[in-house]
């Protein structure tokens, strides 16, 4: 009797689970892997103002992303950890943070502002560190790792953005082209490596970012980076990939959980973590951190940049801030328009004392005021193309008289970055020198 009721029992059991829909089964098979990445760090050590309230601080960003860590999280970096020349803390103690990620960051992406000191203190940095610093279109390093997560094979890359070529102005580093890069990668992910998911870390553009997702399918979700831009959790119009980007300075971090069933991502969600006052610090982080402040503002090298140099009645947000610039350049140069890119305002100011340091944070780049004299219909074009533009790091705050008169010439007061790089197709001049910074003009008025 009890082999003949065992082999019932067998076929009923086979019969049940042949009898299950297909959707059931292949919800077993489901697994769920949660991805962060945090980018465009600069050296911001401690929390500093934004539109929005303080945000950042490593010291509660390391306590968050270890956390997520110990749940079985993987961490990433997207690059440009440091900044040389602003703010301070990067050129007193260039890349001490690095070492301050081992165990937590699983790969970091290679930014153009890590090469900010030179090729010798690169490797210096790098040597600091056991995570892999990953850029599959730059000479010697590593193009890509595959990292396993609940079970989730998870492949990891980077690419150099393609103006690497003109941001990175010391010698050692040779960047390849970012979509071949890309395209041999993915294939390699997927062909040999039989990875589960195919992960983009960084280091370019928004814009770069959405088109090499429609060049090289097979990418499943990109980490945004260098634009600085905050974005949510959004599909890339006309493909299967994901994309998120934190914005900067560690003010939020990406979060993304992807659903992957028979070895395929079928989902994903998430969002930006906001880092502020109600995530705990590192305590052991937060007391380094103040003890190298401390030490960094009674450092005469650098003390003046701590000195008060305005009051301000009320904050200036960074919209505000960029207003107000453009018409001190406009007047400056005597003008009829100004014009400055989005990236040139990184932070917005808070009411009461100003410090020198804060105003650097705000404009970080020394760049010149320079003007290009254009007809009505070349002007008519820049403004075209800003608003072509819309929406990314490469639009621009504009101040213009408006409609314009196409049959008159303007002066654009314009900054050398935007009309000799950033701009320069579309502005088509020779720009005429004034000898006038925009930071400094700005200082002044304050």
């Amino acid at each position: 009797m009890r082999p003949f009721f065992m082999d019932t029992m067998k076929t009923f059991f086979i019969a049940l689970l042949l009898t299950l829909p297909l959707h059931g089964r292949a919800a077993a098979e489901q697994s769920t892997v949660t991805l962060l990445q945090f980018s465009d760090y600069h050296s911001h050590a401690l929390p500093f103002y934004t539109d929005a309230g303080m945000r950042g601080g490593i010291a509660r960003a390391v306590r968050f992303l270890r956390d997520e860590k110990r749940r079985g999280a993987l961490v990433f970096s997207g690059g440009d950890t440091i900044n040389k020349g602003a703010p301070a803390w990067s050129d007193k103690y260039g890349c001490a943070e690095w070492p301050w990620l081992n165990g937590v960051v699983d790969a970091m992406t290679f930014g153009n502002h890590d090469a900010d000191y030179g090729v010798d203190a690169f490797a210096r940095c790098r040597a600091d560190v056991r995570y892999p610093i990953l850029s599959a279109n730059t000479a010697g390093f590593p193009r890509y790792r595959v990292f396993t997560a609940r079970g989730v094979r998870v492949g990891v890359f980077a690419v150099a953005g393609s103006d690497f070529p003109k941001l990175v102005h010391v010698a050692g580093f040779t960047f390849g082209d970012p979509v071949a890069a890309a395209r041999d990668v993915v294939r390699e992910l997927r062909e040999r490596e039989r990875v589960d998911a195919v992960v983009l870390i960084g280091h370019e553009h928004l814009d770069a970012d959405f088109a090499l997702a429609r060049a090289v399918p097979g990418i499943d979700l990109i980490f945004g980076s260098h634009s600085h831009l905050r974005r949510d959790l959004m599909r890339i119009p006309d493909t299967n990939t994901w994309f998120i980007s934190p914005g900067q300075y560690l003010e939020a971090i990406s979060r993304v959980e992807l659903t992957i069933a028979n070895h395929a991502v079928t989902s994903a969600r998430g969002g930006l973590v906001e880092i502020d006052e109600r995530l705990p610090e590192d305590r052991a982080i937060a007391r380094n951190v103040g003890r190298m402040q401390r030490a960094l503002e009674r450092d005469p090298h650098y003390s003046a940049q701590f000195a008060v140099i305005a009051n301000l009645r009320g904050p200036l947000t960074i919209a505000a801030l960029a207003q107000r610039t453009l018409e001190l350049m406009r007047n400056a140069a005597h003008a009829n328009v100004a014009l400055s890119t989005f990236s040139s305002f990184r932070q917005a100011l808070p009411a009461g004392p100003l410090t020198l340091e804060q105003l650097t944070a705000a404009l970080p780049y020394e760049n010149e005021i320079v003007v290009c004299t254009m007809s009505g219909a070349q002007l008519q074009r820049v403004l075209d193309y800003s608003a072509a533009r819309r929406g990314t790091d490469g639009e621009s705050y504009i101040a213009a008289p408006l409609p314009l008169d196409v049959s008159r010439n303007y002066r654009v007061a314009t900054t050398d970055f935007l009309a000799n790089v950033a701009y320069k197709e579309v502005f088509n001049c020779t720009p005429e020198k004034t000898g006038l910074h925009v930071r400094e003009t700005l200082r002044k008025s304050l």
